[in-house]
């Protein structure tokens, strides 16, 4: 078991000498956008889509990916903002979906009546003849 220090990670390249100090020059990639905590989506989920309470789900999801990205785990953040962006969507389609499906139903009923009105104002607009009543 190695326990030399410094210990050189796969990233590390070839120490250099330079002036008879030993440098390492480590090979990073671009750096990647920070996590997205959706704290206002989810305030706004709270405040106007709380049924069955998945905006404040989202709410404190959100809060926990803040607080860990200020910690410094962006692991945990990107978990957390991930959880707080499915709990929004969750509770927009909650949301949004069964007034739509109503206002679907209304239109199609009144459309079946109507027509069950233009149908039953013709059967009753018939002229029938004179013999028909002997």
């Amino acid at each position: 078991m190695d326990t030399s220090y410094p210990r050189e990670g796969p990233r590390a390249s070839t120490p250099r000498q330079v002036d008879g100090a030993a440098h390492t020059a480590l090979v990073l990639g671009p750096p990647s956008p920070p996590p997205r905590d959706h704290l206002i989506w989810s305030a706004f989920s709270t405040l106007y889509l709380n049924l069955c309470c998945l905006g404040f789900l989202a709410l404190v999801h959100s809060i926990k990916a803040r607080d860990q990205k200020v910690a410094g785990d962006l692991e945990a953040a990107r978990r957390y903002g991930s959880r707080a962006k499915c709990y929004n969507i969750l509770a927009a389609m909650w949301t949004l979906v069964p007034p739509l499906l109503l206002l679907g139903l209304v239109v199609t009923g009144a459309l079946h009546l109507s027509r069950l009105a233009k149908d039953s104002a013709a059967f009753f607009s018939t002229k029938f003849e004179d013999t028909d009543y002997d």
